[in-house]
């Protein structure tokens, strides 16, 4: 009999499960479960992919010099407090990696993030869950669960999959607030939804116990190539860097991430239509009796009255052809989250939703 077998807790991981994409039976489906930007990548992003591919022979930079220039130039940030990674997601990772052990405890809100807490039990450490205050980040109550274990803080502003977010101030009080060896992670995967918001890369700037980490999935529309980065203190970069791979990210996804950050022009095309089908898609199903929070990301949190009709919206939009999003494995089984997709997918999904309520099944 073989005694081959994990370390103990990985079994009792739960399989993350993203957006579904496809439908058996149903050809031509608008997904919008994923909250990708409909209308792709820039040109130049593009472009660059065309020029990569001629260099595929070869390995790719164990620096990230240039993306991390570049990101710093746009950004006004210094390159030497940047990381890049396999979307932001191998950043949570590292940090639960770098600076978690077993009987640590790693802080998570209630309608966080699903990798938090898988991170989290991989490193063998305890996620601690801590309730929001109607779908908004409560700060109170997160530093009413610090111990003397806490060792990271995982927040996500705009959070995912509310939509959520919480001031400068709050955030600020949060960091303050902290016991002295927990590190606080600001998770701003959708950061540059929100007009004039740096995703708190200031308060990095102005502590020894912020990471901010971002993304090029979701406005940038690179979700298939998988980049991400962070910025925090130059130690907890030194860290880092030791236990992130010297390759980790290929020519390819370099070079495209290097147009796609460059390309400001379309960052704020893509913006500004977000925000205005964000604001018609929410009020469109308001109208039919459809809530949801006001959103500062590019998806919408639907409620529903029960999880039976949640279940029953979903099927029903499937049978149409639209996929959204279930997210009763964030503690939500009454709502559908809704990527904002473009024009004609935002007034599709909002019809049949209509169509839904008023029990033309």
């Amino acid at each position: 009999m073989t005694k081959i077998a994990p370390k103990p807790g990985i079994m009792d991981i739960a399989l993350y499960e993203g957006g579904k994409s496809a439908i058996d039976g149903v050809a031509n489906v608008v997904k919008l479960s994923s909250n990708e930007n409909p209308f792709g990548p820039p040109e130049v992003a593009r472009e660059a992919i065309r020029r990569a591919s001629h260099e595929l022979h070869r390995y790719p930079s164990t620096d990230h010099a240039a993306l991390r220039a570049a990101i710093a130039e746009v950004h006004n940030l210094d390159a030497d407090r940047i990381i890049c990674g396999v979307g932001s997601d191998e950043i949570i990772h590292f940090l639960c990696q770098a600076y978690t052990q077993k009987n640590d405890e790693v802080i998570h809100t209630e309608h966080g993030f699903a990798m938090y807490r898988i991170s989290a039990k991989v490193a063998g450490a305890k996620p601690v869950q801590v309730p929001e205050k109607e779908r908004v980040t409560d700060v109170d109550a997160i530093l009413a669960a610090c111990t003397k274990k806490t060792k990271l803080v995982f927040l996500a502003n705009p959070n995912n999959p509310t939509g959520t977010m919480v001031g400068l101030a709050e955030i600020e009080r949060l960091a303050e607030g902290l016991p002295p060896q927990a590190i606080l992670v600001l998770d701003g995967a959708y950061a540059e939804y929100v007009e004039g918001y740096d995703g708190g890369a200031k308060l990095v700037e102005m502590r020894e116990n912020v990471v901010m980490t971002r993304t090029f999935s979701k406005i940038h529309g690179l979700g298939g190539l998988r980049v991400g980065w962070a910025y925090a203190p130059k130690p907890i970069i030194d860290v880092l860097n030791r236990v992130r791979g010297p390759f980790n990210l290929s020519n390819v996804a370099l070079a495209a991430a290097e147009a796609a950050i460059r390309d400001r022009e379309y960052v704020e095309k893509s913006r500004a239509e977000n925000t205005r089908l964000r604001t018609w898609l929410a009020e469109a199903l308001m109208e039919h009796g459809v809530p949801s929070d006001t959103s500062t990301a590019n998806f919408v949190l639907a409620r529903l009255s029960s999880p039976e009709e949640a279940e029953a919206c979903d099927a029903y939009l499937q049978k149409q052809g639209l996929i959204v999003r279930r997210v009763s494995g964030y503690g939500l089984p009454s709502a559908l989250r809704i990527s904002v997709g473009d024009e004609p997918a935002c007034r599709r999904v909002a019809h049949c939703i209509g169509l839904f309520k008023a029990g033309e099944r």
